[in-house]
């Protein structure tokens, strides 16, 4: 059965990241776009629908002339619960103790170590927050999602 053109361009991007050093890769779209000749557009689909984060992957921009994509492999395609909980999270609200009580899962489960949820909680408190001028529930729950996305690149770690 022949492929679709999103599944060799899928395909591609995963050897790509299979045979990087540090689970990562940075690619340029006009150049992928040019090698499986089609718009730029379709590999923008790819990456959403199929390098996100609830597929274990993060991914970095950099628009203009020199810009890239840098896709990272983030260890979430093993833990499916903390994948799924990424997804869900994404720009929800997140108050005080609903944070608290996820770092404090994460920890339990020794997905951060004491460092990383000490540096979490205090990023999380919420005195830094209400100076941001923005929602504070709404601000802690993308800080979260970004905390964790971080914390879980393989490319930097420890």
């Amino acid at each position: 059965m022949a492929q679709t053109l999103a599944e060799q361009i899928e395909n591609y991007i995963k050897r790509l990241l299979e045979l990087s050093a540090d689970g990562s890769v940075e690619i340029r779209r006009a150049d992928l776009a040019d090698m499986f000749m089609c718009v730029p557009s379709q590999i923008n689909y790819v990456l959403n629908t199929r390098f996100n984060s609830a597929a274990g992957y993060y991914i970095e921009t950099r628009r203009g002339g020199a810009g890239y994509v840098r896709i990272v492999r983030t260890g979430l395609a093993d833990n499916a619960g903390l994948a799924e909980l990424l997804a869900e999270a994404k720009d929800k609200p997140l108050n005080k103790q609903a944070a608290a009580n996820l770092l404090s899962r994460l920890y339990g489960e020794e997905i951060l170590t004491r460092r990383e949820y000490a540096l979490c909680q205090s990023i999380l408190a919420g005195d830094a927050l209400r100076l941001a001028g923005e929602n504070e529930e709404t601000l802690r729950g993308r800080l979260v999602r970004l905390l964790l996305l971080n914390l879980l690149r393989e490319d930097v770690a420890e």
